[in-house]
Formats: C-alpha cells, structure tokens, sequence
C-alpha cells in the first residue's frame, strides 16, 4: 500500500481525490490520506501571489515534513471585470479566511453595477504533486462561467451558489459526482493522474 498524502484538512477535497484515484484500477493500492493523519504538521502559509507558488510551497513542505509523496492544490476564483480578482486571495477575500458568505456578499457587491452579461468568470485550479526528493509535477484545470446575483443550491462551497455554469445551474446545484466530472480542481487532479501513475513506480 503507497500512501499519497493530500495537503489540506478539507473533507471535502479528500472525498473529490479518493473519489478521482479511485477511478484509476493501477492507483488501486494507493491510500490517500489528508494532513489531519499528521496532528504534529503545522499549517504551510501561502506566500505566494500565484496558484502554482502556494501549491508547490504546500506539496513540498508536507513531502519532506512526512517523506510521503503529497498533493496540494490552490484554486480560486477569477472575475473578468475584477482583473481576475479575488484570484488567489479568494478564500480570505473579505479579509477573513473560508467566511464563504462574507466573501460572496463583498463580491456581490464590488460587482452590484456591472451588467449581467459581463460578469463572466472561471474557476482556476492548479495542483502539484511533489516527491519527497524534490521531484514536481504541476497540473491546471479551469472551468468557465459566470456570476448569479442570487445564490442556490445546497452542494458545494465557497463562491459555487453564485457561480452559474452555461446550462444555467450554480456549481451548488450539480452533485458532487458531476462537480467532479466538470469541475476546476476535477480537471487538474485528473490531469495529474498520469504523473501519479508515472512516479510512483506503476
């Protein structure tokens, strides 16, 4: 059994990645494990100002503090008329880190003037899997969209009840089976199962 250890305490990312590695029949002796199995590893600040900097800062410093290979992601969202902002501070873009609501209503409102049909955007995910001996692999997913000035749907987090995909949903109205199939961080993860396969002797 190889243990694959995913930078993050969120449950849900760890459902959306052993749900992915699961989908792969010679990724089947692979466990994948969050930083909660490693109580004494401290939370990697993210310095940097892209998401492939805070991605690749994350899976190298759990690589090397649990000689596990790890996989960190940093997503975010990118709003057109926002220069792509909140970009990657948009986890704490109401100044508070994951006040889903408070980021939603501050987004909302820089935006309250803009015309419905300029409020496209896109989600960005990019995902690194690091080896403790320093190898790297990087991976991008997007997924396009635009801005809903009225949230639904009960799935999900973060900014996805205002994020409408071209079929009219939000993000919180898919399950979170077709989330995967579609989603920002569905499509890198998937991308970078071949470089799971490949370095991880299979």
């Amino acid at each position: 059994m190889t243990t694959l250890v995913l930078a993050t305490r969120n449950e849900g990312k760890l459902r959306e990645m052993r749900q992915l590695i699961a989908e792969v029949p010679e990724l089947a002796d692979v466990e994948v494990v969050s930083v909660g199995s490693f109580p004494e590893l401290e939370d990697v600040v993210e310095t940097g100002v892209t998401f492939l900097e805070n991605s690749s800062l994350k899976a190298h410093a759990v690589a090397k503090a649990t000689g596990l290979p790890a996989i960190a992601d940093d997503s975010g969202l990118a709003v057109d008329v926002l220069g792509g902002c909140p970009g990657v501070f948009s986890a704490r873009w109401s100044g508070t880190h994951g006040a889903d609501q408070a980021n939603i209503d501050l987004l909302l409102a820089q935006t309250g003037d803009v015309p419905a049909d300029r409020l496209t955007a896109h989600f960005v995910c990019c995902v690194v899997l690091a080896l403790p001996d320093g190898t790297e692999r990087s991976r991008v997913g997007q997924l396009h969209g635009v801005i809903s000035r009225t949230q639904r749907g009960d799935n999900g987090f973060g900014y996805d009840p205002i994020f409408e995909l071209p079929d009219g949903r939000s993000l919180a109205e898919v399950s979170p089976e077709e989330k995967n199939s579609i989603s920002h961080r569905g499509k890198a993860l998937r991308a970078l199962r071949a470089d799971i396969t490949e370095l991880l002797g299979r």
